[in-house]
């Protein structure tokens, strides 16, 4: 049977911005400072270790690092969005994503998956924990946990090897270490399953996993906590 493969659809970056206003009544439109909101780009852009060229993260606690360098969205999802957000011109990137990726989604990526992306080499590293900034972005209170709960959150690569991107490259499989262990089951273990430690201890020994997520898992095995679960959701306010 052949590898699943997917196509990089759409690329995206953007620097971190002020945005919203001071004095705004409506607390939606009052200021907040993030890169969340990034540009479609035309042309070939570099992969670093860290991110791709022109793209930044304003809380580099929760955001970016090795572990986060590229964060993917699947292009098939967008359709369902449209209808159920009643937001027809919804555009690849809403969601934050710089890559929206086609013909492959949570069920059919895996931790540990490692991907040929242009001259790039990239490496599955977590499923993405969608944060209020989405929420914020879209003026939509539920959307995070809409995100969490639907299972339709994407994931972060970590890249292996440096190189250049484009929009329309081919993503092929080059190994899958972990084949049981997809995006789809990890967001289901952290997320719904959660009395399930032996699943959530299976999850934080794999090798290939984001050192963030172990710790989570770690926290939820040994102490029964998951510390800054709410804050990711609904931010400081």
């Amino acid at each position: 049977m052949a590898h699943p493969a997917g196509l990089v659809a759409s690329i995206q970056v953007g620097r971190p911005q002020l945005r919203g206003s001071e004095d705004a009544d409506n607390p939606w439109d009052s200021q907040w400072f993030s890169g969340f909101c990034k540009d479609a780009v035309a042309g070939p852009v570099a992969l670093r270790w860290t991110n791709l060229d022109g793209d930044e993260q304003a809380d580099l606690v929760y955001h970016g690092g090795v572990d986060k360098a590229v964060c993917c969205y699947a292009a098939v999802h967008y359709d369902a969005w449209r209808r159920e957000l009643e937001k027809p011109d919804l555009a690849f990137g809403a969601f934050g994503e710089n890559f929206t990726i086609d013909g492959l989604a949570e069920p059919d990526v895996c931790i540990g998956d490692v991907w040929r992306v242009g001259s790039a080499v990239v490496q599955v590293s977590q499923p993405r924990q969608p944060c209020w900034k989405l929420a914020r972005r879209w003026k939509i209170k539920t959307l995070t946990l809409q995100v969490q709960q639907t299972g339709r959150t994407g994931w972060y690569f970590r890249v292996l090897y440096e190189g250049v991107v484009a929009p329309n490259t081919p993503l092929t499989l080059d190994d899958r270490p972990h084949p049981d262990w997809t995006i789809a089951r990890a967001n289901r273990i952290m997320h719904i399953d959660k009395s399930d430690l032996p699943s959530a201890a299976a999850l934080a020994a794999l090798p290939p996993l984001s050192a963030s997520w172990k710790a989570t898992l770690a926290d939820r095995i040994e102490k029964g906590v998951e510390p800054n679960a709410r804050r990711r959701l609904e931010g400081r306010d």
